[in-house]
């Protein structure tokens, strides 16, 4: 499933966040990725288990728990650190796919891939994130300041090449409590439908009935 999501950040949080990364210092992203991606990858980031990588990813792990379009979507079951990247004029990441397991204190299966874009897009070129769907074909996503974008983390992706200004971006992976894509699908469907009937009829006995259909479905496929 590719989502948009928006408002993932408020201004307040940007604000934030942008007043740590104007002064972080960032490393070699090469040192994160897996053997492919090593080789098409040109970027920085900043190490999450330090500082200011560490508050900044558990701020932006707390938006998306607080998210209710990312929390219907996801269905997260663990949420891998976040990665703050950054890209300067000339860097860019090549077509790659996620690697199936991300290893850290604990193995995590990389079901569902999520950037949260940083910088607003009139202040860079380039460094579009570019998604090659197999089924509806290429997508080129520059989302303002603040929004995210949710896909499937088995995708080829890439990020283009920045030519003015420099873009900043978190991205994370998440294990879903549902593994199948169309299953999530089912569900996120169910839900948005479901919240749309309570605030219309919140007494609405369907609205009781499409409660049970859902949460009898996450029985099903739920992998706790």
């Amino acid at each position: 499933m590719l989502l948009r999501l928006q408002s993932v950040l408020d201004k307040t949080s940007l604000e934030r966040i942008r007043a740590r990364l104007a002064e972080a210092q960032f490393d070699d992203g090469r040192k994160t990725a897996g053997k492919r991606a090593r080789s098409v990858k040109n970027n920085m980031q900043l190490d999450p288990a330090d500082e200011p990588g560490k508050s900044i990813g558990a701020a932006v792990t707390d938006a998306l728990r607080k998210h209710t379009v990312f929390v219907a979507a996801a269905v997260p079951k663990t949420i891998a650190p976040v990665i703050v990247s950054r890209y300067v004029p000339g860097m860019e990441y090549g077509s790659h796919v996620d690697n199936a397991i991300m290893w850290g204190q604990t193995a995590l299966r990389s079901d569902i891939a999520l950037t949260v874009f940083l910088t607003d897009p009139k202040d860079y070129d380039g460094g579009e994130l570019t998604i090659e769907d197999s089924t509806f074909g290429v997508h080129r996503l520059k989302l303002p300041a603040g929004d995210g974008f949710l896909y499937p983390a088995n995708t080829l992706h890439r990020v283009t090449p920045v030519t003015r200004g420099h873009r900043d971006a978190a991205v994370t992976w998440i294990q879903s409590l549902v593994r199948g894509v169309e299953q999530r699908r089912i569900l996120f469907d169910l839900e948005r439908i479901a919240a749309g009937l309570r605030s219309r009829a919140p007494d609405a006995a369907e609205a009781g009935t499409l409660s049970s259909v859902y949460h009898s479905l996450l029985r099903l496929w739920a992998e706790p």
